[in-house]
């Protein structure tokens, strides 16, 4: 079935068709840019769930939409239930199960992307098997500017990608567009958006599981690039020099140091967006990166839900919140950062 048949109207906020042997899920939230709610992430695993164990599904596409696929968690969720211990234990949970199944599932998943595609709402992207982005697709883990941490898995998959990139992407919150998602290792191709629907014509029409048919398909509608010389990709050589450093502080001093030589002005702008987050976001995002390296995805999601849980619980500080009502409440964009302060 086609993007445009799916009527973003409809009360369902996630919708499920069997057509033919395929199965297609629609998350539609359109007008709260699809992010995921506590029952949406109920809904979405379910529904994988009956579609992994239907024998007569042989191949799972997942769509949104609207203008973006997903622009991650529904913060404005968690701030509503600030004042109540535990509110969104379950919701966490349930997000975190999902992620799991998604990069567990026995059946060939096609992710097709288009906007936004953040936090949360990218690991229903980068896990997949097949994930077609187009020019319009935005990739970002932007946690750190609430005063979070890149969770769902992306303390296992930031920590998996070339060099420090994992690093840089965690702690800056940077965006990648389009053809550099490929490029780094988040996306498996790149389809024109005016294409996209037609992809996912022809793979209704497989009425296969079969992977190497799958791709084949894929290819047909996907594009050859090249990084354009100012992507951050081709800054790789200063990100894993700074970013290889022990700690957040020596990161910023090299960074710093790295700004004053000629042809690096692009440094100063990102150097000053780090020094306005939580220093204690920032340094869990590191930590949790870093162990990453040497964890097994169930071991981060482990870990990820135990920091979640403590965050939301203000074991150690109010940053998420007031990072929540700086950004998404008030939109003032001036959180007040209570956590410690960087001395570099």
């Amino acid at each position: 079935m086609a993007q445009e048949i799916v009527k973003p109207d409809r009360e369902d906020v996630v919708i499920a068709e069997e057509i033919g042997r395929v199965g297609v899920i629609t998350i539609n939230r359109p007008n709260q840019l699809n992010v995921i709610s506590g029952k949406v992430a109920l809904l979405l695993g379910e529904k994988l769930e009956k579609l992994e164990k239907d024998d007569g599904t042989k191949l799972v596409i997942i769509k949104a939409s609207g203008r973006a696929f997903s622009a991650g968690g529904d913060l404005k969720m968690f701030y509503d239930g600030r004042k109540t211990r535990d509110s969104c234990l379950e919701a966490t949970y349930r997000m975190y199960w999902l992620c799991y199944h998604i990069h567990t599932y026995k059946k060939p998943l096609v992710a097709l992307v288009h906007g936004m595609s953040m936090g949360g709402g990218a690991s229903l992207m980068t896990p997949m098997r097949f994930s077609a982005v187009t020019e319009n697709t935005v990739f970002s883990t932007p946690e750190t500017l609430i005063g979070f941490h890149p969770d769902c898995g992306f303390s296992y998959m930031l920590s998996q990608l070339p060099g420090r990139l994992g690093e840089y992407l965690g702690l800056t919150g940077a965006r990648l567009k389009g053809k550099e998602v490929v490029a780094a290792g988040l996306a498996t191709h790149i389809v024109p958006s005016q294409k996209l629907v037609e992809l996912e014509k022809r793979l209704l029409s497989l009425n296969s599981g079969d992977e190497n048919a799958i791709e084949s398909v894929i290819k047909e509608f996907s594009t050859d690039f090249e990084i354009q010389e100012n992507s951050i990709l081709n800054k790789m050589s200063i990100i894993n020099e700074c970013f290889s450093k022990d700690t957040v502080e020596e990161i910023l001093m090299s960074f710093e140091a790295e700004a004053h030589k000629l042809g690096n002005g692009w440094i100063q702008p990102v150097l000053k967006h780090l020094k306005k987050l939580s220093p204690t976001g920032l340094k869990i995002t590191l930590r949790s990166i870093r162990e990453g390296r040497k964890q097994t995805l169930s071991d981060c999601l482990k870990k990820e839900f135990r920091i979640s849980n403590n965050i939301l619980r203000r074991t150690i500080s109010n940053d998420f919140y007031e990072g929540i009502r700086a950004i998404v409440i008030s939109k003032d964009n001036s959180p007040k950062v209570l956590s410690f302060s960087f001395h570099v």
